[in-house]
């Protein structure tokens, strides 16, 4: 018994990957996943269908890998955040979950926000108030949809959802209880929180909290046949994805705190945390997430468009060399972007990405946010461009960054985006620190491995744990020049001030 299962239930994609108990990834099997939107804002997902396919990407895992039902020793799972997943009698499903992609709860999320109770529930949840999560679904769902209330027993997350489904244990974890219906401070539900969300009477829907690091339970009889493993095997509930990705990173390493950014369609930032060290914005924006080391959380901050950016003004070249008769795929215009960073002199123009039609999330909540160029003259050209895109994306980053308080001492990255030197470069001399790129392939099953790495006796503590896991994944430090460090730190005074000017420029140019 030599492997530890990790499945990582994603939007998009639903892995399995099997880990040895020192944190090598030696396979790996996967099945899309779909979901359904509609006219009116939804966004849902079959739960029987996503177990099953999870089922299916665990067979697909055993094909890969010798004896590995008999070679298992535990299994983890984490999956995507927020959504509502609801579970009536006999554990069956109350509908379709709606996923965090879901809006029809916007309505509900102006009137809860604009509530004197939101600046309670923020300071005990440390996140503010969106469609993405349950607490503003659950709400929603009251008022709108008295039905599925009705007959649920249970209100329940995706990997939740997977754990009932592999175990016969109804529960969830620290890190959604704590920023949704709970404090951070404590990890457990809160009566205040509930009240703010107009949600005390609804209290009897949500699960017990189970720790992973602590608790597992025997994968059933019927899991064990629906999936290729052995019944019996301890299986451990992980954290929600966004933290594990982040711990497989290296948010956390050598018993010190760091920060870890995902660079990809969207950038997300997150910075491990002293609960003590935790500074809340007044713009109540962001997510605080308890990791699985006791006292410590991440600070979080996500930006809606980060490499879109960077593939419009690509396609938009790619698009033009058309009209002359030059075929360019967008893969042949990402390959060109550092050399044409490179050609470029550090200048004066400055590029806010916030090319979403959603707008933007953070560090400000606005969905009006419209990307636009500033500083350009005559002289400029599609490098300057081109550079000016990529330094916006360091600017979005220290702008979620500088949201939480102190800038952090070093940053992990990860993602496709960091396989470029001119990205890496820019997002160390925005930060002023040092950059290590992660190789890790699949944080986020490794970071809900490691909790059950930690479960069963294979290492005392987390930390020892990170020690074989996570620190031999990091590259060297990639350290900015002082000179960059400083035209970066003067170019983001600008950027911040052409943000907040411009923001009353969105409103005229979204009004019909």
């Amino acid at each position: 018994m030599d492997l530890i299962v990790g499945i990582d239930a994603g939007t998009s994609v639903m892995k399995a990957v099997a880990f040895t108990l020192a944190g090598r990834q030696i396979a790996s099997a996967s099945v899309r996943n779909t979901y359904t939107t509609g006219d009116d804002g939804s966004v849902t997902q079959s739960l029987d269908q996503t177990w099953l396919d999870c089922t299916r990407a665990l067979r697909g895992l055993g094909e890969k890998v010798d004896n590995l039902a008999a070679r298992t020793t535990a299994i983890a799972v984490t999956a995507q955040g927020d959504g509502t997943w609801l579970v009536g009698a006999g554990n069956r499903p109350v509908g379709d979950a709606w996923l965090w992609l879901d809006a029809r709860a916007a309505p509900t999320v102006e009137r809860l926000a604009a509530s004197e109770a939101d600046r309670q529930r923020f300071e005990a949840t440390g996140t503010g108030l969106n469609t993405c999560q349950q607490g503003a679904q659950l709400a929603h769902m009251d008022r709108h949809c008295p039905d599925l209330i009705a007959g649920a027993e249970t209100a329940m997350h995706c990997k939740d959802w997977l754990y009932l489904n592999l175990t016969g244990v109804r529960a969830t974890d620290p890190s959604e209880v704590s920023f949704t219906f709970g404090n951070f401070r404590t990890r457990r539900y809160d009566g205040d929180v509930l009240a703010a969300l107009g949600l005390t009477h609804l209290r009897r829907l949500l699960p017990e909290v189970i720790d992973g690091t602590e608790i597992s339970h025997p994968l059933t009889a019927e899991a064990a046949a629906a999936s290729g493993l052995k019944a019996g095997t301890p299986v451990c509930l992980g954290y929600v994805d966004m933290c594990m990705t982040a711990l497989g990173a290296g948010v956390r390493s050598e018993g010190r705190n760091a920060a870890c950014s995902a660079i990809g369609s969207t950038g997300v930032h997150l910075q491990a945390k002293a609960v003590a060290d935790v500074v809340l914005n007044a713009e109540r924006t962001g997510y605080v997430i308890a990791l699985p080391i006791p006292d410590i959380v991440t600070q979080v901050q996500t930006n809606m468009g980060a490499t879109i950016n960077l593939d419009w003004l690509l396609q938009l070249g790619a698009d033009l060399l058309g009209e002359f008769g030059v075929a360019a795929s967008l893969t042949d215009m990402i390959g060109r972007v550092d050399q044409w960073f490179a050609m470029s002199k550090p200048g004066n123009v400055l590029y806010h990405p916030y090319i979403s039609e959603a707008g933007e999330r953070g560090p400000f909540v606005n969905a009006r946010a419209r990307a636009n160029f500033t500083g350009l003259s005559s002289r400029h050209r599609y490098p300057d461009l081109v550079r000016a895109v990529v330094e916006g994306l360091g600017m979005a980053t220290r702008d979620c960054y500088a949201a939480m308080g102190a800038l952090p001492p070093e940053l992990r990255i990860s993602g496709g985006a960091a396989r470029s030197a001119s990205l890496r470069g820019t997002l160390a001399a925005a930060l002023g620190a040092p950059v290590r790129v992660s190789t890790r392939e699949e944080a986020g099953a490794a970071g809900a491995s490691m909790m059950a790495a930690v479960a069963i006796g294979a290492y005392r503590t987390m930390d020892d744990c990170i020690a074989d896991w996570v620190t031999p994944e990091l590259g060297e430090a990639e350290r900015p020049k002082p000179g960059d460090i400083d035209r970066m730190t003067r170019l983001f005074a600008a950027y911040s001030e052409v943000r907040r000017g411009i923001a009353p420029a969105w409103d005229i140019l979204a009004a019909r």
